[in-house]
Formats: C-alpha cells, structure tokens, sequence
C-alpha cells in the first residue's frame, strides 16, 4: 500500500519554478524505481521543504493515496520533526499557537507570523541543550498540528530561534548546501483501526549529527 523513505535534504519533491531552465534532481525522477511490480510508479502522499530530510510517506497505487490523502486531511497521522535551533527555550515544552500569512505575493511560498492569518499549531518538547561554535543550541522535537507552509521554521525563528542552517527566517549563507537543521524523524500511520500504527522512524542526516551531539544527542535516533 504504502513506501516511506528517508528523503535526503537538497532534495526537491517535485519539480518546480526554481527548476526552470536548470537540471536539478527531483524525487520524481525515481520514482519508477520504486514500482516493485506495480504498473504504476508511487507518488508522495504529502510534502517535504527541499532543505527537510526524513520520513516521507509514498503511496503504492491510486486507492492507497486516497486512503492516505484521507488520514493526512483528517489529522490522524503523526509527524515527529527533530530540529535544532540558536537559541534557548524558556520552557521545556509548549505549545506555539502562531498565526502565519504569505510575506508577500512575490514570495508566495514565504510566511510570517501574522494575527490575520491562518490559524497554525505546533507542540515543541525539548531533548537537550548545548553549545557549538560560540552558538547557544536547543535540540527539540516538533509535532505539527497544522500544515502551514514553512510552519515549523516560521515557528521556531519567532519564539526561540531560527533553525540551525535557514537561509530565509535565520542568517544562514544562501546556496551552501544542505545545510537546514530540520528532519523529519518519526511518522506513525493508522492504516487500520483494529491494529497499532505503523511507526516509523529515520536517523538523523550527517550535516545535522555535531549539532546534536553537542545538545547529548548519543546516535540513537528514537524518542525516548
């Protein structure tokens, strides 16, 4: 029914403006590889920023992504996204309860917080705390309760910090590679409601791994 692969950051799903006139790899240009049998190639069920890496769910055949389209809609699945930030948290756990709207019609893609915009949620807990490079970090696990575009890094920019590595809410060089400290860790899936979701987890990405270790992450990449 369902594929979830570890998407690596720098990696687009889709092909969009930015690729006009360029040759850049996209996801969907291996998606055929990924038939295993089946006429049709797999599609993403739902979407990941270029700069995020992770978990990303693919569904197998059209009945499967409607299922999935359905569960993603209904708020049923669970999404994890470990994130490492330049600041420090006040609390350990909370709640960010931030409206976010388009920052302008030219850059439709990029929010801001905003009173008059979209209603946006995210639970944050934090998983440890350290210093890298001079930078006071924190290492927190996000559960998004909305879908807002760049939720998570609108989020965190405005209440501790930006994201370790973003080029748009934080000061991070453009261009530089993968860089963005977001990672899309653990998704759990209801397929079916007389069994337990399917839990899945990816580890973290190399570029993200000294962050982490300076916060007392120790390789082990489930939640604990």
């Amino acid at each position: 029914m369902m594929l979830v692969i570890d998407k690596p950051a720098g990696l687009p799903v889709h092909r969009g403006p930015a690729a006009k006139g360029r040759v850049i790899p996209v996801l969907t240009d291996h998606l055929d590889a990924l038939r295993f049998g089946l006429p049709r190639r797999p599609e993403a069920a739902h979407r990941l920023d270029k700069d995020t890496s992770g978990c990303l769910v693919l569904g197998r055949h059209p009945r499967a992504m409607a299922q999935l389209n359905q569960l993603f809609r209904d708020g049923r699945i669970e999404k994890t996204y470990w994130a490492i930030v330049e600041g420090a948290p006040a609390e350990d756990a909370g709640l960010i309860d931030l409206a976010l709207a388009k920052r302008s019609p030219e850059r439709g893609w990029w929010m801001k917080p905003d009173p008059d915009g979209l209603p946006s949620q995210t639970r944050y807990r934090v998983l440890g705390r350290g210093i890298l490079d001079g930078v006071q970090l924190a290492w927190l696990a996000l559960e998004p309760l909305t879908g807002r575009t760049h939720q998570l890094r609108v989020h965190c920019a405005a209440s501790f910090g930006p994201i370790r590595g973003d080029e748009i809410y934080g000061d991070a060089p453009r261009d530089a590679g993968p860089g963005l400290h977001l990672h899309a860790q653990g998704i759990a899936i209801p397929l079916s409601p007389k069994r337990e979701p399917v839990r899945i987890s990816a580890p973290p990405p190399p570029h993200m791994q000294a962050a982490l270790a300076a916060c007392g992450w120790s390789g082990d990449d489930k939640l604990s």
